[in-house]
């Protein structure tokens, strides 16, 4: 795996349990600043797409084309509503049995949420409300959070913090370390039309999702 090209200064790698992470991860992302940090799955790679141009950076990280979107992470469903159109039975059930987890639901985009700088199609958005309580705290303070796999783009995504920040082309503001996140990815799910469409196979089967809908 290539080396990031400039080290990783020790003083911006916190411990994610530290009494200061939440706190400093809130400042770097209001300032438009990039975080690694552990989601429930992998390590994710973090800015916030309401502040301009703090997105163009993790496509710049990743070396990933702007025309692959970003995810939101939400701090709970009624964040996701915000962004979203009026999600259709299924949806809303999937929601209320399989969120908090790794389940990524593509829908339409609400026009409060168009702003939102996340690349590819600006009429739809991935929304996950994640299985980790720094990630939705952290939510519940600078709104949804853009995040993508800590990874080059095509590459596996490494399992501890400062493997994941070497992996990136540049450091990242930010390393909140969380120790070994070694999960599957989230499962994706295009429900923006019907009939839904599996576009990621992950931590939930097609069979669950299928019977949650039910």
């Amino acid at each position: 795996m290539p080396a990031v090209e400039q080290p990783i200064d020790p003083d911006t790698v916190l411990d994610a349990a530290g009494p200061a992470a939440i706190e400093r991860a809130v400042a770097v992302l209001r300032a438009g600043g990039t975080v690694v940090l552990p989601t429930d799955t992998v390590y994710g790679l973090a800015a916030l797409p309401s502040v301009p141009g703090a997105t163009e950076q993790l496509f710049a990280l990743k070396q990933r084309s702007a025309g692959q979107p970003l995810a939101v992470l939400v701090a709970d469903a009624d964040q996701a509503r915000h962004l979203i159109e009026p999600p259709d039975p299924d949806v809303e059930r999937w929601m209320s049995t399989l969120w908090p987890g790794p389940l990524t639901l593509v829908l339409g985009r609400s026009g409060s949420a168009r702003a939102l700088e996340l690349g590819g199609d600006p009429a739809t958005i991935g929304v996950r409300c994640p299985a980790d309580a720094l990630l939705r705290s952290l939510a519940s303070i600078v709104g949804p959070i853009a995040t993508t796999s800590a990874n080059r783009h095509g590459e596996p995504t490494p399992a501890t913090a400062w493997e994941a920040a070497e992996a990136l082309t540049a450091p990242a503001d930010l390393v909140l370390d969380g120790g070994r996140r070694a999960g599957v990815p989230s499962t994706v799910v295009d429900a923006a039309a019907r009939p839904w469409r599996l576009l990621r196979d992950g931590a939930i089967a097609a069979d669950v999702l299928r019977t949650a809908a039910s």
